[in-house]
Parts: structure tokens; sequence; C-alpha cells
């Protein structure tokens, strides 16, 4: 840069670069051995004795133990109620400590990690939820398409969008036995979920077998933890939607309605079976009895007619004329039981009348008056 003719070196007339003027007239810059020095003073201040070398080395010794005692104190740590302390010796794990004050050996030799293990952790799979901040508008819910879309048991394709809340069981393997806890557990279940919505139909997948999935999936995905020694507890997996896609979900419900009139035709029918049958039943089974009951019937005439026949018969056989006499009157009996008889006696001697018509006799005949009343007829 080419100087100012009318002086100032290169900045002319105006300030050079520490605020003065180039004549030298303003600020100087800042003298470093000044600075040095004045700081030096400053400490030998704050530490009295100081001044020749035995006080520099007690001055010394005593920095030397204030900082070792900072050190030290470096090492109290508190450790919260839903907090579990580990402490890292060298970077390996050392021990567990409980909620409450405690100490480490400070920094580099030991340092401690804090994770809570009572806090129920979050993940959505399917589907990411609105974040509201304090002053801005809550953001609506976002689907993922690549995560919710699931091929059922009938080979039909379902929207599923689930939460699984999970929190630290085992602290030692959650920080040492896993890389990244929450990546793990959020693919472990979306796995778990396809496999079991994969072996269901869709009607039971959105309709009652809702908490069977839910329960399945749970165990299954808390078994997949174990087995990884992830030391994550599965408290609960919910199923927030198992809804066919939007673009198929009229269609689907022509079908559903369909189904449900195809269900209540049979339930109908079903039930007027059940009616018909029973009854239809029960009418065979009362033919069935009234049958029997007249066979046996039948028999037990037919038995005892034959047992009559064959007393009479034995009876005839050891006295024919009187069984003979005997049946004729029988017979006699029965036959002349509801007839008008009329009795006429061929042996009737004179002065008899041959002739008895008994019915006329008996229609005719009255009751005897009282004697009163004959009395009076005869006045």
């Amino acid at each position: 840069m080419p100087w100012n003719s009318q002086g100032g070196g290169p900045w002319g007339n105006g300030p050079g670069p520490w605020g003065g003027r180039p004549g030298g007239g303003g600020q100087q810059p800042p003298d470093l051995e000044e600075l040095l020095r004045r700081s030096q003073e400053r400490v030998k201040n704050l530490l009295p004795g100081m001044g020749g070398p035995i006080g520099g080395r007690r001055g010394i010794v005593l920095l030397a133990v204030a900082a070792v005692a900072i050190w030290l104190a470096s090492g109290f740590y508190r450790v919260q109620p839903e907090e579990e302390g580990v402490v890292l010796r060298f970077g390996a794990y050392d021990r567990t400590t409980n909620p409450g004050l405690n100490y480490h050996l400070p920094w580099p030799v030991e340092e401690v990690i804090r994770p809570q293990v009572a806090r129920v952790n979050r993940i959505e799979v399917g589907f990411r939820s609105g974040s509201a901040q304090p002053g801005m508008r809550a953001t609506p819910v976002r689907d993922v398409s690549d995560e919710a879309l699931i091929l059922t048991g009938d080979e039909n394709i379902i929207d599923v969008n689930f939460v699984v809340l999970w929190k630290i069981g085992d602290v030692k393997k959650y920080l040492f036995d896993i890389r990244d806890p929450e990546d793990t557990v959020k693919a472990a279940s979306e796995s778990v979920v396809r496999e079991i919505i994969g072996q269901t139909p869709i009607v039971e997948a959105t309709t009652e077998g809702r908490r069977t999935i839910e329960t399945k999936a749970r165990e299954q995905l808390q078994q997949l933890m174990n087995d990884y020694g992830a030391g994550v507890l599965i408290d609960e997996v919910q199923l927030q939607k198992a809804d066919p896609p939007q673009e198929v979900i009229d269609a689907f419900r022509d079908v559903q309605r369909a189904q449900a009139d195809r269900e209540r035709a049979q339930n109908e029918a079903e039930a007027y079976a059940n009616d018909v049958i029973p009854r239809a039943r029960g009418e065979a089974e009362r033919l069935l009895q009234d049958s029997e009951a007249y066979r046996q019937e039948v028999v037990a005439r037919a038995t005892g007619e034959a047992g009559r026949f064959n007393s009479v018969l034995a009876a005839y056989s050891k006295a024919q004329d009187v069984t003979v006499r005997r049946i004729y009157i029988e017979t006699m009996e029965d036959v002349l039981k509801g007839m008008n008889k009329v009795i006429i006696d061929g042996q009737a001697g004179n002065g008899v009348v041959p002739y008895l018509p008994l019915p006329p006799l008996d229609r005719g005949a009255k009751p005897a008056a009282p004697p009163a009343q004959a009395q009076g007829a005869a006045q």
C-alpha cells in the first residue's frame, strides 16, 4: 500500500491500529511483560509470605493441596430416586450405586453414568406423533407407510400403528451389552408384530383379535430382548390403529357388511334348525314311546287271553259239561246285557200267565204317593 504523502504512515492521518494517531500520540499496544508482572503481584497479595524462596515453596504447596482437595471433592455425586448410578473405572464397569449421595474417585480414575431406570420410554412404529412445544402450534400426526403397511395371514394389506412402552430392566446390560437400545427395541418390535399379523386373518386383526395380538407381541418381544441380553423390560404393546389402507377402506367395509349379512343369515338358519330339529326329535321319540306302549299293551293282552284260554281249556278237560254250561251262561250274559228281555215260561200250568214283559213294567212303574196325597185323592 503506498504511503500518504501528508504523513501518518499507511493509515494516513486517521487513527492507528491501536486507536492512536500515527504520530505516536495515541494509545500504545499492551505490554505483555507488564501484564505478567501485575499478575504475579496479585497472587503474592492473595498468598502472603511468598516474597522469598521459602514463601514461594509454601505457596506452591498450598496451591497443590487446594487443587487436590478440589479434585477429591469433585468425586461426590447425587443419584435421583428414578436413577441408578453406574461407576466406571478407567472406562470399565465397576459397580452400581443406589439413589442418594455417593462418592467415586474423581476423573480420570472413575466416572459415573446416571440412567433413568424408572422412566417409561415410548417408541412409535408406523406413525410419528406431533410435538407440542410451548408457544408453538402442535404438528399433526404423520404416517410412515414403510413401517405401517403389513401383510396379513390371508394375503391382505393392513395399516397398523402401534406403540411400545419400555424401561430399563438391567442397567449393566443396557449400557454395555447393546449399542443402540432404542433402535434395537424398535426394529425388534416391528419384526415381532409383522410376524404375528402375518399369521392372523385381516378380519380378526381389525376386530376382536387386537388384544390377542398385543399380548403375543409383548411376550415375544420380551423374550427377544432377553435373548439379546439388552436389559430392557417391555411394559406394553398398544395397537393404535389396525385398519385397511385408505385407498381400499370403502371396498373393505362393503365386504365386511356382506360378511356380516352372511353371518346373520347363517345365525338365523342355525337358530331355526335348533328350533325345528329338537321338536322333530321329540315328536319322533314320542311316537316311538307310544308305539312301544301299544306293543306292550297288545302283547300283554294277547298273553292274558292266551292264559285265560289255557285255564279254560284245563277246566274243560276236567269237567266238560260244567265248563260248557258256564261258557254258555257267560256268553248269554254278555249278549243279553243291553237288550230288552221277555221271559216266557213254557212249562207254566193253568192260571199262570206265561208272558212277563219286564222292561215295560220297569218303565211304567211309578213311585208310591205320600199318605196325605193319597187321602186327599180319595176324598
